[in-house]
C-alpha cells in the first residue's frame, strides 16, 4: 500500500497525517482521499482536477511536475508527501 503523508495544514479537514492507501496513479490516491475526507474536496485540487498553485506533492521526494504529474503510477512501497506552501506579505 502507499504511504500518504499530509501536512498539518490538512488536518483541520478530518484527515489523519499518515493515511495507507492502493491506487494505481496519484489522481485515482487522490480521488480516494477525497472520496474517504470529503472536507479534503478543493483543498489539494481546484474545481477542474489541477493541483493547487500552494500544494506540492511529491512521490519518494520527487516533485510530481518532474515526474507525470497526477499522472504518476504509483507501486505498492511508495511514498507521496502533499505539502502546502507557506504564503504571506
Amino acid at each position: 500500500m502507499v504511504t500518504v503523508r499530509l501536512d498539518g495544514m490538512l488536518k483541520e479537514f478530518g484527515a489523519p497525517r499518515v493515511v495507507r492507501d492502493e491506487a494505481p496513479d496519484l489522481r485515482a490516491l487522490l480521488d480516494g482521499l477525497e472520496e474517504r475526507y470529503p472536507r479534503l474536496r478543493f483543498r489539494i485540487r481546484d474545481e477542474s482536477g489541477r493541483r493547487r498553485g500552494n500544494v506540492r506533492l511529491f512521490v519518494n521526494g520527487v516533485d510530481i511536475e518532474l515526474l507525470q504529474g497526477l499522472g504518476t503510477p504509483l507501486r505498492a512501497s511508495d511514498e507521496v508527501d502533499i505539502l502546502h506552501s507557506i504564503q504571506g506579505g
